[in-house]
């Protein structure tokens, strides 16, 4: 992996820092590849420390104009760096729909004349850098309030207080700068009346929007977004936030950001009042247990292994449940296999142990009794190899639908699809999986009923053959322990109908879906 930039003073360091991660995260999404990404995410860090520099050096001589906090403003020099690529004729290592936006009217609006820029971007801007940089860290970075709070230097008692305060100042910019935007007169006809079904109190109240005005937004992209921006309530804020201020790929960055948050920070997220010594201590406590499950499991394996190995002469049908005739042994339903080697007939006079490890090769036996299954698995698309072995357990990959025999066994994981955005032609879905066993890599495969087809995905690579979709884990993303989930998002399109995939398979393994 290319090395990263080295900051050239205190000041780089401490904005390093702050942003790397969040330019190295979009520039990912903006590229074909990881070291276009780090190109990008070098290239426009540089541009970013620039345009903060000549910033600080303008109000130091009193010419101070209002700008966007660090971290929205390096992803803006993505942005930037990214339609720099495209008019220099790199444009082949950006993402291809990405390389479409950016010779769209859409991303003309971002350089063009400051009333027609994007809502949000205005109002963002707007603000104090303090409160605008509290408000991102929150509803995009997805940040608790306790974290951003000390990032910022703010009070944690008071901090949702003050977050309050800054949500009413952005809602109170938008409602202005949307009323300076040159607009048209059945527009601006709609802007009071806008205006007062978005505020809180009309949301509190349950009051619907009349029916021309639903009409109307749903036709007008422009009150659309204002809407969007003025509505504080109902969980919309972050999309309109991250899609006004980045552009291309905002709900694709937002989705990324909160499950980061939430990989660094955990499930327990930390209390308003939490010291710095409860936070590590916090860490250290789900380290300890995530480490005695991973010893727990290990000695369950062993103790499992030594009792077949150990197992006596004329063992009777509780312990091994043999085959006919036919020579395969059957394990019991509710243990998976070590092996799938076949054991002689009963009637030899030897016991099971016994007589599977005089009949089995000696690689199998060093196989069953390590516990690596032999290798196998699904295609992952054409062109593309197999990324990861099977996982430990049965060594006999599953097919798409659940195959027969699978009833008598419990999945040893579950995905939950959930669609949680949809419009004419396409739709934005998130996949978790939880899985039973502890995974070094995974492999998440399905299949799509009605022709969907994936554009975008994110914390996941992807491959499309047909229906049948594969989700492969990044290099951040991999390990899993026993029992943890694994999850990633994607934005696809859809024709007539958008049912919900079915077959889905973790590693060649079938899954149950919740």
């Amino acid at each position: 992996m290319p090395d990263q930039p080295s900051p050239k003073d205190a000041t780089e360091a401490a904005l390093f820092a702050e942003c790397w991660d969040a330019v190295l995260s979009y520039a990912d999404l903006c590229t074909a590849g990881s070291t276009a990404a780090h190109d990008l995410a070098t290239e426009a860090f540089a541009l970013g420390v620039r345009d903060l520099r000549a910033a600080d050096a303008g109000a130091s001589r009193g010419r101070r104009t209002p700008r966007l906090p660090a971290i929205p403003l390096m992803l803006s020099a993505v942005r930037t760096t990214a339609a720099s690529w495209e008019a220099s004729g790199l444009g082949h290592r950006l993402d291809p729909d990405l390389r479409l936006w950016l010779n769209s009217g859409q991303a003309a609006r971002y350089p063009g004349p400051p009333l027609h820029r994007p809502l949000a971007l205005r109002a963002l801007r707007d603000l104090q850098e303090a409160d605008a940089a509290l408000l991102w860290l929150t509803e995009v970075e997805a940040l608790p309030l306790v974290v951003a709070a000390r990032r910022l230097g703010l009070d944690p008692a008071a901090v949702s207080g003050e977050l309050d305060q800054v949500r009413a100042l952005f809602r109170d910019r938008c409602r202005r700068d949307h009323l300076d935007t040159p607009m048209h007169a059945e527009c601006r006809s709609y802007a009071r009346l806008l205006d007062a079904v978005t505020r809180p109190a009309a949301a509190a109240a349950a009051a619907e929007a009349p029916e021309d005005l639903s009409r109307h937004l749903a036709t007008c992209a422009g009150c659309a977004e204002a809407a969007a921006c003025l509505r504080l309530h109902g969980g919309g804020l972050p999309a309109a936030l991250a899609g006004g201020v980045i552009g291309w790929g905002g709900l694709a960055y937002l989705e990324r950001r909160r499950r980061a948050a939430e990989a660094r920070l955990g499930a327990r997220r930390p209390a308003p009042g939490a010291t710095d010594d409860e936070l590590r201590e916090g860490g250290a406590s789900r380290a300890r247990v995530v480490r005695g499950s991973l010893l727990a499991t290990a000695v369950a394996l062993s103790a499992l292994a030594l009792t077949v190995s150990l197992m006596p002469a004329g063992g009777s049908a509780s312990d091994a449940a043999q085959g006919d005739s036919g020579g395969q042994s059957v394990a019991d339903p509710g243990v998976l296999p070590l092996t799938a080697d076949p054991s002689p007939s009963p009637d030899a006079g030897a016991g099971a142990a016994a007589a599977t490890s005089s009949a089995a090769p000696p690689s199998a036996t060093a196989s069953s009794a390590s516990g690596k299954p032999s290798p196998g698995g699904t295609a992952t698309g054409p062109g593309r190899e197999n990324p990861d072995p099977e996982p430990q357990g049965t060594a006999s990959p599953t097919a798409g639908d659940d195959a027969p025999g699978q009833a008598g066994r419990a999945a040893a994981c579950q995905v939950r699809y959930e669609v949680v955005n949809q419009w004419t032609d396409g739709f934005q879905a998130t996949v978790t999986v939880t899985t039973a066993r502890a995974l070094d890599t995974w492999r998440l495969s399905w299949s799509f009923r009605d022709g969907q087809r994936i554009g975008q995905m994110w914390d996941a690579g992807v491959a499309q053959n047909g229906s049948r979709v594969t989700a492969t884990a990044t290099d951040y993303n991999g390990s899993v322990t026993a029992g943890g989930t694994l999850g990633f998002g994607f934005v696809a399109s859809w024709h007539g109908a958008n049912s919900a995939p079915y077959g889905f398979a973790l590693n060649g393994h079938g899954c149950a879906t919740a």
